[in-house]
């Protein structure tokens, strides 16, 4: 499909707390992969003239080591290079970051569970990106087979949010019951899970309970799938394939587009840091899929 004058806002728009953004976004995570620094900046810059004003970073995000674990070079963080690329910022950009998991380049990852440890990865964000506060500040649950108590966690983050430090607060890689809790302490605008046409199916219920209750689904590897981090996935059935080849579409394109149409307040944030991907990934939120090609998939 054409892609050159389509732009995020083709997606529609939702509105974070009192923050309103299209619903295609932007994940930050796969900027780092490539040590040409300055590709990375264009492509954060593209993403903001076609419309993005939703990105997803953290301050874990980084290669050399941390998620990616990939390519050569000095290490290049996703924060750092959104800084670069856009302070000072677009007013109307949100930029939703995550906390919970702590990268340490001398020992490596581990999980915040006190007040001070959550502090200080605010505050990192903070400083990476040259904010004086976070615009939206997701806690992410390293394990998903985890299903202890987030509520001490949660309780120590709205506490910076009410000090001013944080805007609004959201979830990730959550079941409901975390959702229930974290409800009862502060506001959730948000949860982001793993979730696509044919992973983690499971929350289904979980996107049909956030619609009900008015908090965005911001489902990550939708184009990945089963293969995560490793970049997007070339494993398509016959009936994403069948699908695109009607919209004269990339499957990957559809696998966006079938993100969206599961409710009004599904955020889609893909990566890449591929400026011709960029395009192609934006241009998904203008595919309007019919219910017979909804059923079809799944």
């Amino acid at each position: 499909m054409p892609t050159d004058d389509i732009t995020a806002s083709a997606a529609g728009t939702w509105t974070l707390g009192d923050r309103t953004v299209n619903r295609m976004g932007f994940g930050s995570m796969r900027i780092t992969a490539n040590p040409d620094r300055e590709l990375a900046i264009r492509v954060l810059r593209r993403a903001v003239e076609l419309g993005v004003n939703h990105i997803d970073t953290a301050a874990f995000y980084r290669s050399p080591g941390g998620t990616l674990d990939v390519g050569t070079g000095p290490v290049r963080y996703a924060t750092d290079l959104i800084r670069q690329a856009l302070a000072p910022y677009p007013d109307d950009l949100v930029i939703a970051t995550k906390v919970g998991p702590g990268d340490d380049p001398s020992t490596g990852f581990y999980e915040a569970t006190t007040a001070a440890q959550l502090r200080h990865q605010v505050e990192e964000n903070l400083r990476r990106l040259d904010r004086d506060h976070l615009d939206v500040v997701n806690l992410r649950v390293m394990k998903r087979s985890g299903r202890d108590s987030l509520a001490e966690r949660f309780g120590a983050l709205a506490q910076l949010r009410e000090a001013g430090l944080i805007r609004h607060l959201g979830l990730s890689n959550v079941h409901l019951e975390h959702l229930d809790e974290a409800q009862a302490i502060a506001p959730v605008v948000g949860v982001q899970n793993s979730y696509a046409i044919d992973i983690n199916r499971t929350d289904d219920e979980l996107v049909r309970i956030c619609a009900q209750r008015g908090v965005a689904f911001v489902p990550f590897f939708a184009i990945a799938g089963a293969q995560r981090e490793a970049g997007a996935t070339h494993d398509h059935d016959e009936a994403i394939l069948a699908v695109a080849a009607a919209h004269s579409a990339t499957p990957h394109q559809i696998r966006l587009a079938w993100s969206l149409h599961q409710g009004p307040h599904v955020l889609a944030i893909p990566g890449t840091g591929n400026p011709d991907h960029l395009a192609e990934n934006i241009a998904a939120g203008a595919l309007r899929l019919s219910a017979d090609e909804l059923a079809r998939l799944g």
